[in-house]
């Protein structure tokens, strides 16, 4: 579900935005958000539908998916097992960061006032280091309300309390760390994006092969704090540590997903002023919410990114804890990286982003050119739209928008769930016996994840 909010809204905004920006802007002259612009609420509604739906939906997808591999390899430990109440830990970690999120935003309505574009990002970054510091405070407070002295059968050494609260601490300080970075990169106030702003001088050449580096560069900071989170989880309490560790980043959710929610707010308040024509002073008010939006909107991409890298991580470690479980056939003690078929399994897996990322591009693109095409017919059909004598016809660009991003979404959507299913339907095709691989195969895992996978 949170795949198709994802795919679903980013495929219905860009279509509108692209669609709005190339005639309207570039074509036309219109202003921002003109109303004379057939595409504008479609793309006005976009912000709502990429935005907040789809940002939501990947984050709490990321946050269940964390809580569940949390719950599933602490399963396996004799400490959790003897002692039930340990289990609520990774629940408890939720529920006392959530009201330690309610805590931030009182301060942020009561306290922080903001009547510069300065002090709104200030604001901003306020609310995200005191909801940082609350949920470290509300993760020490989990792990000695839940967890037993000692735990036993989730790293090779018996384990205490504090070191699951270290795991989730690193979690916690890299996803502000994330945070922070993601603002440096995006944010006008600092050098990078006033870098790419003189490369505009010279063309949009210069400008698009400094983005393209920006970009790259900006990864640079947020992959050291995952290495180095996995790394100091792992050595304390291995996958579950990992796990925690991805709850730890997400601990502050709440507030991460308003501050993402800021810039929608700020951009469809713009769209109204344009829309309403309520002046010049109002639109430059505006635009500066918007100028600090788009770098909120950018911080709620980094905190999705980066808890993904670690989900992905304690997922991996929760599949691993139940395959080496001896209850299994065939139970699954290592993964060897070298042999053919995981060899084979790797490369192909690591197409399958490039082949998702160049669907989604074609599905925007494809959108695109119907809205391009829709915008200019009615405003050829009828010029009176330029001057604002008549009405543009603007269900038409939402309905295009919206039948788009329906269907474009299913090619996508089903790579992702159908590939490793077409792998293992090959294998059964090719007249081999799930229970009888021979010990070649059966080294290489794939007879056991067959038969767990049918299980």
């Amino acid at each position: 579900m949170a795949l198709f909010g994802r795919v679903g809204g980013g495929i219905y905004t860009k279509a509108a935005d692209v669609g709005a920006d190339l005639v309207g802007k570039v074509e036309e002259e219109m202003a921002e958000d003109s109303p004379n612009n057939p595409a504008t609420i479609a793309d006005n509604v976009g912000d709502n539908v990429g935005d907040i739906a789809g940002m939501g939906a990947d984050l709490f997808g990321s946050f269940a998916e964390s809580t569940c591999a949390a719950l599933v390899v602490s399963a396996s430990s004799p400490s959790f097992y003897f002692n039930p109440t340990a289990l609520y830990y990774p629940l408890m970690i939720s529920a006392l960061c959530l009201i330690a999120c309610l805590f931030t935003s009182l301060i942020a309505l009561l306290i922080s006032k903001t009547e510069t574009y300065k002090a709104i990002s200030n604001a901003l970054k306020i609310q995200l280091f005191v909801s940082m510091v609350l949920c470290v405070g509300a993760n020490y407070l989990a792990a000695y309300l839940c967890l037993p002295d000692r735990l036993i059968g989730l790293s090779s050494i018996t384990r205490a309390p504090w070191h699951a609260f270290i795991c989730t601490l690193f979690g916690t300080i890299s996803g502000f760390l994330i945070g922070i970075t993601t603002e440096y990169y995006t944010s006008h106030s600092f050098g990078p994006v006033r870098e790419l702003a003189h490369s505009c001088e010279t063309g949009p050449a210069t400008n698009v092969i400094y983005g393209l580096a920006l970009g790259y560069v900006s990864t640079i900071i947020p992959v050291i704090c995952l290495a180095i989170t996995a790394f100091v989880s792992y050595i304390y309490l291995e996958m579950f540590g990992v796990a925690l560790a991805a709850l730890g980043m997400l601990s502050t959710l709440s507030v991460g997903l308003a501050i993402d929610a800021y810039g929608p707010v700020s951009d469809n308040a713009g769209g109204i002023t344009e829309m309403c024509q309520l002046g010049a002073h109002v639109r430059e008010r505006t635009d500066a919410l918007d100028a600090a939006g788009n770098t909120t909107a950018a911080i709620g991409k980094g905190f999705a990114i980066g808890s993904a890298g670690l989900v992905s991580l304690s997922l991996y470690g929760a599949f691993l804890s139940r395959a080496s479980s001896s209850t299994n056939n065939y139970p699954l003690t290592s993964v060897d990286v070298i042999s053919p078929l995981v060899f084979a399994g790797l490369l192909i897996g690591a197409m399958l982003p490039y082949a998702f990322t160049a669907m989604t591009l074609k599905s925007v693109g494809k959108a695109a050119l119907q809205m391009v095409r829709e915008i200019r017919t009615q405003l050829q059909d009828n010029p009176d739209i330029r001057t604002g004598q008549a009405k543009p016809d603007y269900e038409r660009c939402i309905k295009i928008s919206t039948d788009s991003s329906l269907y474009e979404m299913i090619p996508p959507g089903a790579l992702v769930m159908f590939s490793h299913k077409i792998l293992i339907l090959l294998l059964l095709l090719g007249n081999f016996d799930p229970y009888s691989f021979g010990s070649y195969y059966r080294s290489c895992n794939y007879c056991w994840f067959i038969t767990w996978s049918f299980d």
